[in-house]
This record gives C-alpha cells, structure tokens and sequence, in this order.
C-alpha cells in the first residue's frame, strides 16, 4: 500500500526511520548488533512522499485560516501518516486527503497536549462523514488493526507497525526451567522499539521473578519516545503506557510460546 506522511519533530524522523529500515536507523547496541532487523524488509518503495509540517508549538492553539499551511498537491496514496501536527490543520487536511484518493488516515499521540482523546474521536467521526477511515492512539503503539476499517488493517499489517506483537520459543535450561531462545517482531512500535525488546529478551527465563523489570529496562533504554508528563486521560505518563504494552505484548507471548527440544 502506498504511504504519504505528514510530520513534525523527533518522533516523526524515528517512526519513518523504522518505516524504511535504513541500515544507521538503530543504533541501540552498539558493537553489539547483530542486525537482527535484517529480517523485515524496509517500506520505503512504498512511501511516496514525507512533508514536513509547521510545528505546532508556534501555530498557537487555534488556527482562523489553515488553508495557506496545507500542501498544494497531495499524492495518490493508499494512506496517510500524521504525525505531531496541529489538529486545525488535520481537520483541513481531511478532505484534500479524500479528494487525492487516500483510503485512511493515521497517526498517534506522544504527550498530552498531542491530540486528546476529544480531538481523536472529532477527527474519526469528520473523517468517516467523507468515507475515509482515521484511527488516532495515545501512545502511538496503542494502535491495533480494527475489522471496521479494513485499508488501515491492511496498512498496519503491510508495514509492520502499531500495538507491538512478538512470537517467543523456548528451550529447557535447567530442571524445570526453560529459557527463551528466539523473540521474532510480528508487529513493531512505531517507533521501532520492540526489535531492542525482543532481543534483550533472549536468554531469560519467563517466569523469572525480575522479568517485568527487565522489559521495562530495555523498554527505557531504547529509549521509548513518549513524555514522561502526567496525562489526565491516561491516568499516568504515556511513557508508562507505552511500557505496559510491550509487557502485556510479551506475556502474551509467553502464553502463545513455541518449545523446542535440546
């Protein structure tokens, strides 16, 4: 499926980073790595253009005419990413992405001013009175496909991204124990972190008494992109967040794990 990105700031660089899987991309362990995302194939043949967007800390919170911040011409695309833009020009851009031929609309929120959960559900219910599918999350890797919105499902799955999945084998280690030996990334964080998850995960034992401890180091090493800033909607920090659900996504896998014999 094709790909148009709007976006602004770090986070923007790191999701489409991810996305096209350049070789300097992931840096997090050093003389360590052993290339372990050499397995997934990048997405840049399918991205067909990146526009960077006005930050919006300078547009102020309101915008009286948005017209001269949107693109002049937009791609023919499967689907748009938005990443940090402002949600005046979102609720503008709805409408040229429907008349380009986008299908779909996505995008997610790293802090609590990107995006509230009041926005999110505006822009959903704008974007579907046109026939165009939205799905916004806070984090970003709260994203999962939706059976009622089958060209985004078909995005995520495509290119490897939203609510992280991982499949875990594990071996026997020692008596009654086993460790595990292989964490494959079905489904990757947005921003790329499950991959520097999963391998730190190889050699442990699941049931080991600091196991949520250890996913939630290498979780923060990474590190994870979202604020450390109380969030009302969420009730803690979307940095918190996003790490509940690499944990939530690992004992699932430990639920689903494969064994292999010695």
């Amino acid at each position: 499926m094709k790909l148009v990105v709007f976006y602004n700031g770090e986070f923007g660089k790191r999701v489409v980073g991810n996305l096209i899987n350049y070789s300097g991309f992931c840096i997090s362990c050093g003389e360590a790595c052993n290339l372990c995302r050499n397995v997934r194939p990048g997405y840049a043949a399918n991205i067909v253009s990146l526009v960077e967007m006005p930050d919006p800390a300078t547009l102020g919170d309101f915008i009286d005419d948005v017209e001269p911040l949107l693109p002049k011409e937009i791609p023919a695309a499967d689907i748009a990413m938005v990443i940090n833009v402002h949600p005046d020009i979102l609720f503008g851009l709805l409408p040229k992405l429907k008349d380009a031929g986008v299908k779909g609309i996505v995008g997610g929120s790293e802090s609590p001013r990107d995006l509230p959960l009041g926005q999110r559900k505006q822009l959903e219910e704008k974007a579907a009175e046109i026939g165009l599918e939205a799905a916004f999350a806070k984090p970003f890797c709260a994203l999962r496909p939706d059976p009622a919105k089958p060209n985004i499902s078909a995005f995520l799955k495509e290119a490897g991204i939203g609510e992280p999945v991982i499949d875990v084998t594990l071996q026997k280690s020692r008596e009654g124990k086993e460790h595990i030996l292989a964490a494959n990334v079905v489904r990757t964080a947005p921003c790329g972190s499950t991959w520097f998850v999963a391998k730190r995960l190889l050699g442990l034992e699941p049931d080991q008494p600091d196991i949520r401890e250890r996913i939630s180091e290498a979780h923060h090493a990474y590190p994870c992109t979202g604020s450390m800033e109380r969030d009302t909607e969420l009730g803690d920090t979307v940095l918190h967040k996003g790490g509940y659900i690499i944990r939530d996504a690992v004992e699932d896998a430990f639920k689903r794990a494969k064994h292999q014999e010695v």
